[in-house]
């Protein structure tokens, strides 16, 4: 799974915006394959995103301190669909969708500033440098919960790799 993050963390220190935001929204997917090969995606993804990721999403909020989702399993898995079958964020057509309409992505403001996990009713705003950090940091989380697991280790084996050309090609 180190390749996968580390692709989504190259990304994100390049400023690849789209290439670290399409891994990070694809790699729930990939781990909940590897744990559950069984369930179809949609299942599988929010059950993984619920577990590892959703936390991360919910703060409390306001005198009352009431706990929020800001982004729940459902609509990440929503802006995964809209975004790696679309190229859009509109997940208003999305039969997974929960309680957002739509998301807005934001690059890093500069000078330290955080602007991320901002709702204005069903809108959520995110910086994406954070979300796709959120996300490999809960990937490699989730390889070191699973690493004594054979069955899992033995799917991992049939994960794509982009092999070096430098050191030679094989078949």
């Amino acid at each position: 799974m180190k390749r996968f993050t580390d692709s989504i963390r190259i990304s994100v220190e390049t400023k690849n915006w789209y290439s670290a935001l399409s891994m990070a929204l694809a790699i729930p997917d990939v781990c909940g394959r590897l744990e559950r090969p069984d369930q179809r995606s949609q299942a599988r993804y929010i059950a993984w995103f619920q577990k590892w990721l959703e936390a991360k999403f919910t703060a409390n909020i306001g005198s009352a301190r009431t706990k929020h989702v800001f982004l729940c399993a459902e609509d990440c898995y929503a802006l995964r669909c809209s975004f790696l079958h679309e190229g859009g964020d509109n997940i208003l057509d999305q039969r997974a969708r929960k309680a957002l309409d739509d998301f807005h992505f934001i690059t890093p403001p500069g000078d330290g500033l955080v602007v991320h996990m901002n709702q204005s009713t069903s809108t959520l705003q995110l910086q994406v440098d954070i979300f796709a950090m959120d996300m490999a940091e809960a990937v490699d989380a989730w390889a070191n919960s699973v690493a004594n697991d054979v069955q899992i280790q033995e799917r991992m084996k049939a994960l794509l790799v982009i092999h070096d050309s430098s050191r030679g090609v094989r078949f």
